[in-house]
């Protein structure tokens, strides 16, 4: 079965993006990237917002075109090509990308169909969504690269949901701390089944 992970970065106080959606604070390095390459390579699909899927599909389709991207930035655009999207949009008319399908609004039911297909996990992209697939009770897991600044104010990655939603138990699966700092807090839902060993 496959899974929905919610995979983002967040500042130290808990915030995705500042007051007017800048995202200039995230420490991206080259060994940050490769991780997250190595995270989105296996995907099977990458569930987007209107806002994260224009801002991806303004540069990764060619990043590997300009010389001046090079090492795991290259790479990922290529991951970014080659892995389906589901883009949720109410005001999007298309996609421009063959390999991004439209949805007008998040269906409970599609996704639990699509989670119970065989193949690689699916990430889920961008707050807004992430809200919804939360009131909808979908994610599986949380992969939050929490980034050693404070914003002080800004856009919440997890607002209080209206109408509250019921509490969801989680269970540490990992850390990773990274040479700039950033950290990796991995949690699953606590009634996952923990993985085999061996």
């Amino acid at each position: 079965m496959r899974k929905v992970i919610l995979s983002m970065s967040v500042s130290l106080d808990g915030y995705f993006a500042g007051p007017d959606g800048e995202i200039d604070w995230s420490l991206m390095d080259d060994e940050l990237h490769a991780h997250i390459n190595d995270q989105f390579r296996g995907m099977s699909a990458f569930l987007l917002g209107r806002v994260d899927y224009e801002m991806m599909a303004a540069f990764w389709p060619t990043a590997d075109s300009d010389p001046s991207v090079t090492g795991s930035m290259k790479e990922f655009a290529g991951i970014w090509r080659e892995t389906p999207k589901l883009v949720f949009s109410r005001t999007l008319e298309r996609t421009g990308e063959e390999s991004a399908a439209l949805r007008r609004e998040v269906d409970p039911e599609e996704i639990r169909a699509l989670k119970a297909r065989p193949g690689g996990d699916m990430a889920v992209g961008g707050a807004m969504l992430a809200e919804a697939f939360r009131r909808h009770d979908l994610i599986d897991e949380y992969r939050i690269l929490v980034h050693p600044v404070l914003l002080g104010r800004g856009r919440p990655l997890l607002p209080p949901l209206e109408p509250p939603a019921a509490r969801t138990p989680l269970r540490l699966a990992g850390t990773r701390t990274f040479g700039n700092g950033v950290v990796l807090l991995h949690h699953v839902r606590a009634d996952a089944a923990a993985p085999s060993e061996g």
